[in-house]
């Protein structure tokens, strides 16, 4: 009798943000399986403070959030704080044009997705994806 394969893990602490709770929903359900440590914020501001709190290994952002600080914003901090530059930060939008994506690689992003984004990609990036420290 042949055993069934068993997910490969991840391991790793992941901040997802977005304003909207479909999304985060969809985040957790695509990365629940990979036995990550997930953690949610909802806004550019508690993504700052949960970063510099949780120190995670990735962290998968929202560019168009409300509050008056967007992910290309988001981003810049957390690249200036030495507790959180080693983040890989994927970003996640439905903005596609090339200037946003350029942006977002100025902001200091790893990756950026767009929105309707692909579960299976995103598994797929997550499991192959390593932080940035040393």
């Amino acid at each position: 009798m042949s055993q069934a394969k068993q997910p490969e893990k991840a391991n790793k602490r992941i901040l997802l943000v977005d304003d909207q709770e479909d999304i985060r929903l969809l985040l957790q359900l695509t990365l629940a399986p990979l036995g990550c440590d997930l953690h949610t914020a909802t806004n550019g501001q508690e993504a700052i403070e949960m970063a510099k709190t949780l120190a995670p290994d990735i962290i998968i952002l929202d560019v168009m959030m409300p509050g008056g600080i967007d992910g290309y914003e988001v981003c810049e901090t957390l690249r200036a704080e030495s507790t959180t530059a080693h983040a890989y930060v994927i970003l996640l939008s439905a903005r596609g044009q090339q200037r946003d994506i350029d942006r977002g690689h100025r902001a200091g992003a790893d990756h950026y997705m767009l929105k309707p984004f692909s579960p299976i990609e995103l598994s797929d990036l997550i499991l192959r994806t390593d932080s940035r420290r040393a």
